[in-house]
């Protein structure tokens, strides 16, 4: 599915790595690796799923944000603004 204005996520497979460092609880990474072997990987798979929902999140409030602005101006058009009954100017 395209999205207008966003962009896809880079192939996890085939762009570059950069090593980057986290502090994380020393508990949770050894429970963790009983669940997952390669602990990198699980931490960029979950990344990655986050930073797409957050950008799905901010396109959808933009939408609702433009159509709110629109619904808005069509209001206006047809109605006017309250204001201009009580304007002095």
């Amino acid at each position: 599915m395209r999205m207008k204005g966003v962009t896809a996520m880079p192939d996890r497979e085939t762009s570059a790595k950069k090593p980057v460092n986290l502090s994380l609880s020393e508990a949770l990474v050894q429970e963790s690796r009983a669940y997952c072997g390669n602990l990198s990987a699980k931490v960029e798979e979950m990344l990655q799923d986050y930073v797409i929902t957050q950008r799905q999140a901010r396109q959808t409030h933009r939408q609702q944000a433009q159509q709110a602005v629109a619904d808005w101006n069509s209001l206006h058009d047809a109605s006017g603004s309250y204001a201009d009954g009580h304007s002095t100017l």
